[in-house]
């Protein structure tokens, strides 16, 4: 690499890593160089709003009844001071996430040690192999009738649901992690006298946690839409019962409410998501 002779003396002096040096280089195919674009997302947020207000006073937007922003702000503190149909703003969004982290945690809990034993057992492999290739492919909405007759309207059946879309994600990342781990560091574990739980333990799952956090994020991102879709269906609270409400009465200042407010969470828990691997699995990428 072309690298300036000042930066390769610091880097001989220890003042900065080879690695600091690169990437000072590197502008294009490093990961690093994409990173921190904070003023070009709050440009792109005011072009949207501008672009939303200058539809709204040309009327351009009375066709789709696209309501100002000022209703939006409007509907959203009648809401959040007066309810929305015998329940707070809150109580909705409450049961709305509570469903999410229920129906995407018992996922988790089965989903990565059926991966595990499938990336580690042939009889394991071969027993859940049949089942996952034929669930995968089917959308969790696709069984949301079903879901409705068995449990009803309430949180189980969006609970099942939620478990089902989580499920199969995190069987299929688990056993990715694992199938991708590098023979020799087990071999190497062995070699130095570790026992079968130890090499478990202290070098497969480590190393199959990158993958596994990934998994946990795309199966959130997953669940949160179905979630909502499951609501806009069949429920009797959740913020998609608020915008199916809405919509009903023509209400689209209190459907754009729940809208951002789906986005808002979804894009919250992303973020939430990234840092907590940031902090839990700081050797990603560095082995």
């Amino acid at each position: 690499m072309n690298n300036s002779p000042l930066h390769l003396v610091l880097a001989k002096l220890g003042i900065i890593t080879v690695g600091e040096v690169a990437r000072k280089t590197v502008t294009f195919g490093d990961p690093e160089a994409s990173k921190g674009g904070l003023i070009w997302g709050i440009v792109s947020v005011l072009l949207i709003f501008s672009i939303w207000s200058l539809a709204v006073a040309n009327e351009w937007a009375s066709a789709i009844f696209l309501p100002p922003p000022s209703e939006v702000v409007s509907q959203f503190w009648k809401i959040a001071t007066d309810g929305f149909r015998g329940s707070s703003l809150w109580e909705h969004l409450g049961i709305s996430l509570y469903r999410l982290l229920v129906g995407f945690i018992l996922g988790c809990l089965i989903g990565i040690p059926i991966g595990f034993g499938m990336a580690l057992s042939k009889v394991v492999r071969g027993f859940f192999d049949p089942i996952v290739e034929f669930m995968r492919p089917i959308p969790p909405l696709a069984l949301i009738p079903l879901s409705i007759i068995w449990m009803g309207i309430g949180n189980g059946s969006k609970i099942f649901l939620l478990f089902l879309a989580a499920l199969w994600i995190m069987v299929l990342a688990a056993r990715a992690g694992v199938e991708g781990i590098r023979l020799s560091k087990i071999h190497a574990a062995y070699t130095l006298g570790a026992s079968k739980k130890q090499v478990l333990l202290r070098v497969i799952l480590p190393n199959a946690l990158p993958e596994i956090f990934t998994g946990m994020r795309v199966a959130m991102g997953v669940c949160w839409g179905t979630l909502v879709a499951a609501e806009l269906v069949g429920a009797d609270a959740g913020i998609g019962f608020m915008i199916t409400v809405a919509g009903k009465f023509l209400e689209t200042g209190l459907v754009f409410v729940g809208i951002i407010l789906i986005g808002i969470i979804g894009a919250a828990i992303d973020v939430s998501m990234r840092k907590a691997e940031a902090l839990m699995i700081p050797w990603k990428g560095k082995v």
